[in-house]
C-alpha cells in the first residue's frame, strides 16, 4: 500500500474523528484498561481514547512510515502512557496481552479479515474486547460510480483502465461469521449509513484525494491529479453546492473468552 499524506490527513479526517467520538460515547470502559489502537493515522482518535482510560495504557499502531511519525508528534505530551508504534496489522505483536482493541476507519484496507480477526484474537487477554468500526458492505458505492465515470474519460482512461478497487466493504453477516471462526464470542455486528459532508468542491476534491482516491492517484502524473479529484468532487454535489461522500459503517463488537472482561455491548 502507498504511503499517506499524514500532514494533510491530519487537517481533513473530521468524519473519522467524529466517527471515533461516537464509537466511545457508547462503549463502557472501567479507566484502567490497556488498549490497543489497531490503525492510529494521525492520532486524533487515540488521543480520545486515551482521554477514555485516564488509568490505563493506549497502544497505538500504524503501517504507514508518515502516519506514525504525524502520531508519535501529536501525542508526545502522553508518553509513556501512549506509546506510537509502526506494525502491519497482518503482522500484529504487540508482545504483550491488551484488555481492549479499538479501530475506527481502518479495517476495510486490511483485505484479508480472516487472518485479521486471529490475530486481533492472539493479542487479545482473556476477556479482551474488541470495538471496532469500518467501511462495511454498499460504502462510498455512489463515490466510486463517479470515480469511475471520471476515470472512463480521456485525459484519465489511459492510466486508470483496468484499476482495482483494494478494499473490503464486508456485510455483517460476513463479518460476524468471520469474527466467530476465530474464536470470538458475544459478537454483534450491524451497519448503518453515515454520510459526510466534506465541504465545497475545492474542500471536497482535497478529501477525496487524501482519503478516498489516494490508489488511483498513484497512477496519474502529477498535473492530472487534482484535476482528476475536482471532477470527482464535482459529481458528489447536492443541492447546497456541498460534497456528499456516501460512508456505510460496519460496526462489530466482540469478546475473546475468559477472564474477567465486560460484556461486549454497544
Amino acid at each position: 500500500m502507498s504511503e499517506w499524506d499524514a500532514t494533510t490527513y491530519q487537517r481533513v479526517s473530521d468524519p473519522q474523528v467524529a466517527w471515533g467520538r461516537d464509537v466511545i460515547g457508547g462503549v463502557h470502559l472501567r479507566g484502567d484498561e490497556t488498549l490497543l489502537d489497531a490503525g492510529c493515522g494521525t492520532g486524533r482518535v487515540t488521543r480520545l481514547w486515551a482521554e477514555a482510560v485516564p488509568r490505563g495504557r493506549v497502544i497505538a499502531v500504524d503501517a504507514s512510515h508518515d502516519m506514525v511519525r504525524e502520531a508519535r508528534a501529536a501525542l508526545a505530551d502522553l508518553a509513556p502512557r501512549v506509546e506510537v508504534r509502526r506494525m502491519d496489522l497482518l503482522e500484529l505483536d504487540v508482545g504483550e496481552p491488551v484488555d481492549v482493541i479499538v479501530s475506527t476507519a481502518v479495517f476495510h484496507w486490511v483485505l484479508d479479515h480472516e487472518a485479521l480477526f486471529a490475530r486481533l484474537f492472539s493479542a487479545l487477554a482473556p476477556g479482551g474486547r474488541v470495538i471496532v468500526q469500518c467501511g462495511g458492505a454498499g460504502n462510498i458505492a455512489r463515490t466510486l460510480a463517479a470515480t469511475d465515470a471520471v476515470a472512463a474519460r480521456e485525459p484519465y482512461r489511459a492510466h486508470l483502465a483496468g484499476a482495482p478497487h483494494e478494499w473490503e466493504f464486508a456485510d455483517a453477516r460476513t463479518t460476524a461469521r468471520r469474527l466467530t471462526g476465530a474464536g470470538f464470542t458475544g459478537v454483534e455486528t450491524w451497519l448503518h449509513e453515515e454520510p459526510a459532508d466534506v465541504g465545497t468542491v475545492e474542500d471536497g476534491a482535497r478529501f477525496l484525494a487524501t482519503v478516498v482516491l489516494r490508489l488511483h492517484l498513484m497512477r496519474l502524473p502529477e498535473h492530472l491529479r487534482m484535476p482528476f479529484a475536482t471532477a470527482v468532487a464535482e459529481r458528489l454535489l447536492d443541492d447546497t453546492g456541498h460534497v456528499i461522500v456516501d460512508y456505510v459503517r460496519l460496526e462489530m463488537r466482540a469478546h475473546r473468552p475468559g477472564g474477567r472482561g465486560g460484556p461486549p455491548g454497544r
